[in-house]
C-alpha cells in the first residue's frame, strides 16, 4: 500500500503538561476524554518531573487507511494498549491509552516519526490520563475501541520474553506459531497479497515454527505486520508477527 505520496502537515495540537483543557460544548477538542486535575486549577510540574502519561496523541495519521485496530496491533508491539480513539472532527489524530508511562514512553520512542500509509506519524505524551469510552447512544462512527481485555496483549506476564524482543520497526519481520502444514510458498504468497514485496524467506533451523520474511522497505513492513498479526493460519494456530533485528 503507497499510500498518499508526500510529507502531509502534522496536526498543531498544544499539548501542555498537567493543563487541565475547560469542557466546552460543541468545542473541536479530544471527544470524551478525561482530564487530570481540579476543574479551575492549573497543576504546576515538578522541574525534576519527567512529563509522561500512559495516552499518547498520535497526529498525521492517514483517515482513509488507519483504524483503531491498525493502532493497537502497532503500538502493541511496544505494551499493551488498553484503548484507542480516533477523533471524531480530527480523524487525522487518535489517543492511544497504553497501560502504564513507560510503556507509552517505549511506544513513542520507537513510532514517533515512522512512515505509515503515506504519511509521517508523529506521537507526544497526550495531557490526558485516560481515554473515556463513548455514552450510549453518542454518535461515535466506531472510533473508540477499548481493548483492556484483549487476547492478543503481547506483555500480560511479568517476566515475559516479549519485554526482551522489543525492536524498532525494520524492514524484516519475525513469525511465529506457523503450523507445520504451512510451506514458505504459502507464507509468501500471504505477504504479496497484502502489496509487499518479499525479498527474502527463511525458516529457523531449529524451528520451523519460527521464519523471518524480508520485504522491500520498513513502511511496507509495519503495514503487513498490522494486516497480518493474529491472522489465522488453520489448526488453530493463529500467525504472530513482530519486527526482527535479524539480518539474512
Amino acid at each position: 500500500y503507497a499510500g498518499a505520496p508526500g510529507y502531509a502537515p502534522a496536526i498543531g495540537f498544544v499539548q501542555g503538561t498537567g493543563f487541565p483543557v475547560p469542557a466546552v460544548p460543541g468545542a473541536n477538542s479530544y471527544p470524551a476524554v478525561a482530564t487530570p486535575g481540579a476543574p479551575g486549577h492549573m497543576t504546576t510540574p515538578s522541574v525534576i518531573s519527567v512529563p509522561g502519561s500512559p495516552v499518547l496523541l498520535v497526529n498525521n495519521l492517514n483517515p482513509e487507511a488507519i483504524t483503531p485496530h491498525g493502532l493497537f496491533i502497532l503500538f502493541g508491539l511496544y505494551g499493551d494498549v488498553h484503548r484507542v480513539k480516533i477523533l471524531y472532527k480530527k480523524k487525522e489524530s487518535a489517543l492511544v491509552q497504553m497501560a502504564d508511562t513507560t510503556q507509552a514512553q517505549t511506544a513513542m520512542s520507537h513510532l514517533d516519526g515512522q512512515r505509515i500509509y503515506g504519511r509521517v506519524l508523529h506521537a507526544t505524551f497526550s495531557k490526558h490520563h485516560t481515554v473515556v469510552l463513548p455514552r450510549e447512544g453518542q454518535e461515535d462512527q466506531g472510533l473508540t475501541k477499548d481493548y483492556s481485555n484483549s487476547p492478543l496483549h503481547r506483555f500480560k506476564k511479568p517476566g515475559s520474553r516479549n519485554f526482551q524482543n522489543i525492536f524498532p520497526p525494520s524492514a524484516t519481520l519475525h513469525l511465529s506459531n506457523i503450523p507445520p502444514s504451512v510451506t514458505v510458498d504459502d507464507l509468501k504468497k500471504l505477504f504479496v497479497n497484502t502489496g509487499s514485496t518479499v525479498k527474502a524467506f527463511r525458516f529457523f533451523q531449529k524451528d520451523c515454527k519460527m521464519a523471518l520474511i524480508q520485504l522491500s522497505s520498513v513502511e511496507e513492513a509495519v503495514h503487513a505486520l498490522i494486516e497480518l498479526h493474529d491472522h489465522d493460519l488453520g489448526e488453530n494456530h493463529h500467525l504472530r508477527v513482530s519486527f526482527s533485528n535479524s539480518t539474512f
